[in-house]
């Protein structure tokens, strides 16, 4: 193979390798495109308002299906605690008939969650009513309400999550513009009294309303007085209808009474003219200043240590003014007001509780806001909990996790999947009879880092601790693996390039030192051919002389003549052979 020759060959080889480079690149790259097609949406109604603080206001989560059949939809919302509260939530006009999880809310978390359904054919639609949330405005600024998670699924038989788009809402509040009221409404001139006075018209900026409980037991009351009363005479008692008396104490416009009993009091006053004493108001105040009586709770789990809904008993009494509600709080988390109409017969049951050791803290509020605190600790013993027996190292963007696992015979398994640095998203499976359970994604995850765990659910709710998380990442698959360290198509790439970068480094070291050694070995070649010629002379002159004496010599022997004749022939032989090899010596190192 001439120079020339080798020249073509190492560039196209060069081509070649750098045309295989370009197809494993845009293989790889290929191979993280990612592939989505949903179209359906959860979105909040309305997504924006300007409120005034203490005030109410609702917000619906609601569906658009994407033009096809749904049959169920879950969601996690998310709030500011500081800025807005939960006061209800309402099912009237949902979409859904079935819920696997009530809707429920915590306002120390700042959390919303809901898993409805309902049977087939679904729900086809834009608008479809999930819930109604009614907020409460507590403090100036922004609140935003967003979905953490949520998926709808489609009734195809498969469950597919066509889940598009989570909405948001951000909600403005600002403080209560508050006009002056003057507390008693000036009475008109009179052009001219002719009687006693009218009864004083009464108010009281520490008890407003007469027929309403307070914890104050400091009243005031005011009033005002025309330009001909000439006496006032007041009185606070026990009795609805008493005579304040005919010595007036004094012209004042207003009284304030100290350290009052606790009870009920009435306020009497009336004004003097000329004409005599006036008609009298009576003005009724209720004080309450003491908390309801202790009370203590009792927990039934109805002979099951399992049972994560116990019922509480329990039932507080206030003599004077009567228990109005209750505020239960569980777990510094959960907190929820009833109404006497909610406790029929005294008694609460939870809501299913997670496994471990709960606070449950009720309130006991009287009419007048006093309120007494009793609590107790009830334990909620976990379910088996169930393993990961099955769950991939790593993924392709194009496969679908699967994972699998033994558990309780027929409950339900919630499988938690979390990308790094977002929130986890579930799902649910059944188990066997056989007590195995096997789940698979309905479609690709993304590309990333994840976690995943489940836990178990019994059909009374009861729920097992989390299982031993399991990690894989999402991303193009390994080409080799060595021990527990896994090499990607890129580092194989990288790798590959450097390999390619050294060949070709290589590849130009070892042509130089050919060029080096070629002109070296032609050098020296040259140097060779000149003392073979030089030599070849000098041998031709040595035979030519030797020739030349034994020709001069007379009388030659046959042996003679024929050394001489070997001597001519040996040295054209070696003349001729010397002539070519030189000749082809000189044509290879040109």
């Amino acid at each position: 193979m001439d120079t020339k020759q080798k020249r073509n060959f190492y560039t196209k080889q060069t081509r070649n390798i750098w045309f295989s480079v370009g197809l494993v690149f845009l293989f790889s790259v290929s191979f993280v495109m990612p592939v989505r097609a949903a179209s359906a949406s959860l979105y909040l109604s309305p997504n924006a308002g300007s409120y005034t603080i203490g005030n109410t206001f609702s917000v619906e989560i609601k569906l658009n299906s994407g033009g096809v059949a749904i049959n169920a939809a879950d969601g996690t919302l998310v709030f500011n605690p500081d800025k807005i509260e939960v006061k209800s939530i309402s099912k009237a006009g949902s979409v859904f008939s079935l819920w696997v999880q009530e809707p429920a809310f915590s306002n120390s978390l700042g959390t919303i969650i809901f898993a409805g359904g309902k049977p087939s054919p679904g729900f086809t639609g834009a608008s479809g009513i999930i819930m109604t949330i009614t907020f409460k405005a507590k403090a100036s600024g922004t609140a935003n309400l967003s979905f953490a998670s949520g998926s709808i699924l489609a009734d195809d038989g498969l469950g597919t999550n066509v889940l598009s788009n989570l909405g948001s809402g951000s909600y403005q509040f600002s403080a209560r513009e508050i006009t002056p009221v003057p507390l008693v409404e000036e009475p008109a001139p009179q052009a001219e009294v002719s009687g006693p006075p009218l009864s004083p018209i009464v108010s009281s900026k520490t008890h407003p309303d007469e027929n309403k409980w307070y914890s104050n037991n400091n009243p005031e009351f005011s009033w005002k007085i025309s330009s001909d009363v000439t006496g006032v005479s007041l009185l606070l008692n026990q009795k609805p209808a008493s005579n304040p008396g005919s010595i007036s104490d004094g012209l004042a416009e207003s009284k304030k009474f100290e350290n009052s009993d606790d009870g009920i009091w009435y306020f009497h006053v009336k004004f003097r003219n000329q004409y005599g004493w006036g008609a009298i108001t009576h003005r009724k105040v209720l004080i309450d200043t003491k908390p309801p009586e202790p009370f203590e709770i009792t927990v039934d789990k109805k002979g099951d240590d399992i049972n994560p809904s116990p019922t509480l008993f329990f039932e507080a009494k206030d003599a004077l003014s009567g228990i109005e509600y209750y505020e239960i709080e569980i777990a510094k988390n959960e907190r929820k007001r009833l109404g006497l109409a909610d406790l029929k017969y005294n008694f609460y049951q939870l809501l299913p509780q997670p496994p471990g050791t709960h606070l449950i803290e009720i309130k006991a509020f009287d009419k007048a806001g006093n309120f007494t605190t009793a609590s107790t600790k009830i334990d909620i013993l976990s379910i088996s909990v169930p393993i990961i027996t099955e769950y991939p190292k790593s993924l392709n963007p194009e496969e679908k996790l699967v994972l699998g696992g033994e558990s309780l015979t027929d409950v339900t398994i919630l499988v938690f999947v979390q990308e790094k640095g977002k929130e986890p998203v579930m799902s649910e499976v059944q188990s066997t009879k056989e007590g195995n359970w096997s789940f698979t994604s309905s479609e690709p995850l993304s590309k990333g880092e994840y976690t995943a765990w489940v836990k178990a659910r019994n059909n009374k709710g009861a729920l097992s601790f989390p299982s031993d998380k399991v990690s894989f990442a999402v991303g193009l698959p390994s080409l080799l693996k060595i021990g527990v360290v896994a090499v990607g198509y890129f580092t194989v790439i990288s790798v590959f390039l450097v390999l390619i970068a050294i060949l070709a480094f290589t590849f130009l070291f070892i042509r130089y030192k050919i060029s080096m050694w070629r002109k070296r070995v032609k050098k020296e070649t040259k140097d060779l051919i000149k003392i073979t010629l030089t030599a070849l002379r000098a041998l031709r002159e040595e035979v030519n002389e030797q020739i030349e004496y034994l020709d001069g010599k007379k009388g030659l022997t046959g042996p003679e003549k024929k050394v001489r004749d070997k001597l001519q022939k040996a040295l054209d032989l070696s003349e001729r052979y010397i002539d070519k090899e030189i000749k082809d010596i000189e044509k290879e190192i040109k």
